[in-house]
């Protein structure tokens, strides 16, 4: 398994105009404002390019209900149609290697590691980005999962046990 095809000169981002006015934790959270979204085209208008994209593709992401969630409930709201599409979660990779133990762990009093995006990329050395934002998660989350292939996997790892 490679993945040198990480390019984020490649990179895709949009904003989309959204169905709900914005409340101001979102705008505290994810920095779009009411000005970022006036000319904002609907999710409809950039969907063929999207689905075009991530067509042959597994999708990385950390907290794949969340990712794939979301997509699927904005597609079933616009076309009354959702979407399933295959993801590497690197949270849910995370939760493999630092949450065994469950109850038992929690019955004695042991704190569980953080598994949170930040948190698990200090694990690994990585660098601090700002969260929040689709581009830097997007990158944050491809190194993530290069870093956790290259201490927990091999090259030789079938996809098929990284993926949901």
């Amino acid at each position: 398994m490679s993945l040198q095809w990480i390019s984020s000169s490649a990179s895709r981002h949009w904003i989309v105009k959204p169905r709900f006015e914005l409340t101001p934790d979102s705008v505290t959270i994810h920095r779009i404002t009411h000005s970022d979204i006036e000319e904002a085209p609907d999710l409809r208008e950039i969907l063929p390019e999207l689905l075009e994209l991530m067509a042959g593709r597994v999708a990385v992401v950390h907290h794949r209900s969340i990712e794939r969630g979301f997509l699927n409930e904005a597609l079933l709201a616009r076309l009354g149609e959702g979407i399933v599409f295959p993801v590497i979660d690197t949270m849910a990779l995370e939760a493999r290697l630092h949450r065994r133990g469950g109850l038992m762990t929690r019955l004695l009093g042991r704190r569980q590691q953080s598994i949170r995006l930040a948190d698990s990329r200090l694990r690994y050395g990585l660098p601090a980005y700002s969260p929040h934002h689709a581009v830097s998660d997007a990158l944050a989350c491809a190194e993530l999962l290069q870093a956790q292939i290259a201490r927990h996997y091999s090259p030789a790892t079938p996809l098929r046990d990284l993926w949901y």
